[in-house]
C-alpha cells in the first residue's frame, strides 16, 4: 500500500510525544500532591511540572481528514425505486422551491461531488444530485452496465419518476462523465420541461485524446485503504484530483467500500472495467451539445480543453462559457462559490424558473468572467 507523506505537523506531534516518554524514564516518580524541589537549595525547581505553563491541546494530524457529514448542505437523501424495473436509484435533494438543478457526477465519484455548491444554492432552487448507476448507494440490476444509453435511460427515468406530477423547469447539470450523460439527455428532447444544460470541464476533443492513457491513469491510483481519511488524505495531498479538503470529506467516503475479504477499504466503483463504455460516452458530445435545443453553458478549468467545434460554435454565440482558472478537475468541488454563482446567473440570465419567470432576488445576473 502506497506511504501518504507525512506533513511537518505529524512529525511534529511525533517528535513531542517521544520527548515527552523519555523525559519520564529520568524523573523520579512523583506522588499526587509533592512539588518537585532543587536538592542543592530545597527551593521549588523551575522545571516542577506545576511552574511549565500547560502544552494547549492539539488535534491529531488526521483530524482534519475525518469524514463531515452531508447534512446541512443536502436536506434530504432518497431511494428512488423505477416501477418498470424495480432498480432503486440514490439522490441527494437540498431546497423546497423554484427550478430543479439536476446533478449528475463524474465517473468514480456520487451525487455528494455537489454537496457544498448545494448547500449554497438551495434557498434560490431546487437541489437534486444522484448516485449513477454503479456509484454511490445506487443499486441496479446490473451496476456494470455504464454504457451512454443506459446512463441516459436512468436519468430520465428518475427523473419522471420523481416529478411525474406537474413537472417543474429543470436544469441539467453534468461534471466530466456526468456532463457527457447530460449533453446526450438533453439532445434526445425526451424532458419537457428542460430550460438548460451546463457541462463542467468535460469536451469531446480533450475527452477522446486522453482515452489511450485512462488506464495507465487508473492504474496509478492507490487502490485500498485502512480507513476512509486516509482516501481522504490520498484524494487531495497524493494522486487524487481534489483541491478542496472540507468538500473531499464529504464526497470521498461515499466513493468508498469496505472489501470483507481484503478488510480495507477500496473504491466502490472499478472504473478500469469499464474501458468498453468510454467512447461512447464522450464521441459526437461537442455536436450532440451544440445542438441542445435549451440554453446552454460550458464551465471549464481551462481554455486548453476547447475543441475546434466548439471553438467555432462559441464564436457563433451558441452557448455561454465561463473558464475557472484556479480549480481542478471538479469545479463543484474545488471552487463551489464560484461555481454557484456561474449556475444561479446562468438561470437568472435565461429567466428559467416557475412559469418561465425571472427567480426572485436573481433579477440582476452576478458578473463573471464570461465569453458570451
Amino acid at each position: 500500500m502506497e506511504r501518504v507523506p507525512k506533513s511537518q505537523e505529524d512529525i511534529g506531534v511525533e517528535s513531542s510525544t517521544l520527548g515527552t516518554f523519555m523525559l519520564s524514564l529520568d524523573d523520579p516518580i512523583m506522588e499526587e500532591g509533592e512539588q518537585s524541589e532543587d536538592t542543592s537549595t530545597g527551593e521549588r525547581s523551575v522545571f516542577a511540572p506545576s511552574s511549565i505553563p500547560p502544552r494547549p491541546f492539539r488535534e491529531p494530524a488526521t483530524s482534519k481528514y475525518a469524514p463531515l457529514p452531508w447534512e446541512g448542505h443536502f436536506d434530504q437523501e432518497q431511494n428512488i425505486t423505477i416501477p418498470a424495473t424495480g432498480e432503486v436509484f440514490h439522490v441527494y435533494v437540498a431546497g423546497s422551491q423554484g427550478p430543479v438543478v439536476f446533478c449528475l457526477h463524474g465517473g468514480g465519484y456520487s451525487g455528494l461531488s455537489f454537496a457544498l455548491a448545494a448547500g449554497k444554492m438551495k434557498d434560490k432552487v431546487r437541489v437534486v444530485a444522484m448516485d449513477m448507476r454503479g456509484h454511490g448507494q445506487t443499486r441496479t440490476n446490473n451496476d456494470a452496465d455504464l454504457s451512454a444509453e443506459t446512463l441516459c435511460s436512468d436519468v430520465v427515468s428518475v427523473i419522471n419518476t420523481m416529478f411525474s406530477q406537474a413537472p417543474p423547469a429543470i436544469i441539467l447539470i453534468g461534471h466530466s462523465m456526468g456532463g457527457a450523460i447530460a449533453v446526450r439527455v438533453a439532445a434526445q428532447r425526451v424532458l419537457a420541461t428542460l430550460a438548460g444544460v451546463v457541462v463542467v470541464d468535460v469536451v469531446e476533443g480533450t475527452a477522446m485524446a486522453s482515452l489511450m492513457h485512462m488506464q495507465k491513469i487508473l492504474s496509478s491510483r492507490q487502490m485500498h485503504f485502512q480507513s476512509p481519511d486516509q482516501a481522504i488524505i490520498w484524494s487531495v495531498k497524493g494522486g487524487g484530483a481534489l483541491r478542496n479538503i472540507e468538500s473531499a470529506r464529504i464526497s470521498v467516503p461515499s466513493t468508498l467500500m469496505f472489501d470483507n475479504e481484503k478488510q480495507c477499504y477500496v473504491w466502490r466503483t472499478p472504473l478500469q472495467d469499464s474501458e468498453a463504455y468510454w467512447r461512447g460516452w464522450y464521441e459526437g458530445l461537442s455536436e450532440a451539445f451544440l445542438s441542445c435545443p435549451v440554453a446552454k453553458l460550458l464551465l471549464l478549468a481551462g481554455t486548453d480543453r476547447l475543441d475546434r467545434s466548439l471553438t467555432i460554435g462559441q464564436m457563433q454565440g451558441k452557448f455561454q462559457m465561463i473558464v475557472v482558472r484556479h480549480s481542478g478537475h471538479a469545479i463543484q468541488e474545488d471552487e463551489p462559490d464560484e461555481f454557484t454563482a456561474a449556475v444561479l446567473s446562468f438561470i437568472a440570465r435565461n429567466r428559467i424558473g416557475t412559469y418561465g419567470m425571472e427567480i426572485p432576488g436573481l433579477r440582476r445576473p452576478i458578473q463573471l468572467r464570461s465569453s458570451n
